[in-house]
């Protein structure tokens, strides 16, 4: 047999190779591979506060700056949304939590917590609002909810904002540095709160017939809680929280249920003297887990994504203090560890995990990163 010949004769043998090479692990789907490690892409970085994040449904991302803006980032370009209502943007205050309703793309509503002054200007509290987005411009914009008392302070806004799978809205609210404030059921202030979509309150509020209650009120006892969300497979409404020194919180939060600020706490003030002697109190909920020195958290995410398989089901929590993304290793409820992510990488503020099943985290210092798996080359 000549060269030629011999050629020929292989090229079935060749052909076969490749199509085994070409259907070997390392060129399965990355849905089917474990990432080796996990990097970070920069998405935009911009002079600003981004305090949260909304997809709209073409893909572009909505960011909310603390300053007072609205942001639209098309990929290349950022725009600014104008109609906003005034934002008392001061200390915590400002432009704070967005979301769109579930039936977004039918009805077009995007729903806001912002920091409101009262017509003096000195005092303020967590205002709801929703509005349309008509050629980059609010329009529509109707305001839900008004937390009262108003308070002098600038922080402890809570201001979170979450849907459930039955369309009601739920949102927290601080209870802006005044202890008694969480405790009380005649205010709105250290409490989550529970409305339709429209604003009205729901019948079965847990304290719909209690008198001199704010029947808005879904559950109090809260210090600030700056992370919400329902657990996607669960159901259960998960939220976390600021403790004074010690006593950050991880709870899941339940109707008409007492999360006990500041009767119980397992922090002390920041001038080392006792908050309370108490940690445990009949009648009030211990946490899932609370974090002791504080984590400052912000921000919750679950992770469902195929992209992440070794965090499947966890939950992510940001930290201010620490700069760092909090990983929590859930097994049913119950917490099995904990894991420190991209360390001093910035006040890391929101997390959300995305429609395109990637995860983004965003820093005070003003940027929104997207966490990339990494897979082992061959």
């Amino acid at each position: 047999m000549n060269r030629y010949r011999l050629f020929v004769a292989m090229i079935p043998l060749f052909l076969s190779m490749l199509i085994l090479q070409c259907t070997s692990p390392d060129s399965t789907p990355d849905e089917t591979r474990i990432p080796v490690t996990f990097a970070l892409d920069t998405v935009v970085s911009f002079d600003g506060v981004p305090w949260s994040l909304e997809w709209l449904p073409g893909g572009d991302l909505l960011i909310a700056d603390r300053n007072g803006k609205l942001l639209r980032y098309d990929g290349t370009t950022m725009h600014e949304i104008g109609g906003l209502p005034e934002v008392r943007s001061k200390g915590q205050g400002g432009l704070l939590d967005l979301q769109l309703h579930p039936d977004y793309a039918n009805n077009g509503w995007l729903y806001f917590s912002y920091s409101k002054a009262d017509m003096t200007g000195d005092s303020s509290n967590t205002a709801i609002a929703r509005a349309k987005i008509q050629d980059d411009q609010l329009v529509q914009m109707e305001e839900l909810f008004w937390a009262m008392p108003h308070a002098t302070t600038s922080h402890h806004f809570g201001s979170r904002i979450e849907f459930d799978k039955d369309g009601y809205l739920y949102f927290t609210v601080g209870e802006r540095g005044n202890w008694d404030n969480a405790q009380t059921l005649e205010n709105h202030s250290g409490k989550v709160h529970r409305l339709y979509d429209d604003g009205r309150i729901p019948e079965d509020n847990p304290f719909v017939n209690t008198p001199g209650a704010q029947p808005s009120i879904w559950s109090y006892g809260h210090r600030n809680p700056q992370g919400m969300l329902f657990h996607p497979l669960t159901g259960k409404l998960w939220e976390n929280e600021h403790g004074p020194m010690g006593g950050d919180e991880l709870n899941i939060v339940e109707k008409g249920k007492n999360y006990g600020w500041p009767r119980i706490t397992y922090g002390i003030n920041y001038d080392s003297t006792v908050i309370s002697p108490d940690s445990v109190m009949a009648g009030m909920e211990q946490p899932v887990l609370f974090w002791r020195p504080s984590i400052a958290p912000s921000g919750l995410a679950f992770v469902t994504s195929a992209k992440y398989p070794q965090w499947n089901g966890d939950a992510l929590v940001g930290s201010l203090r620490f700069r760092y993304l909090k990983r929590v290793d859930l097994e049913g409820d119950a917490v099995a560890g904990q894991e420190e992510l991209f360390s001093n990488i910035g006040r890391v503020r929101e997390v959300k995990e995305a429609p395109d099943g990637f995860i983004y985290f965003t820093v005070d210092e003003g940027k929104v990163f997207r966490i990339t798996p990494v897979y082992e080359t061959m």
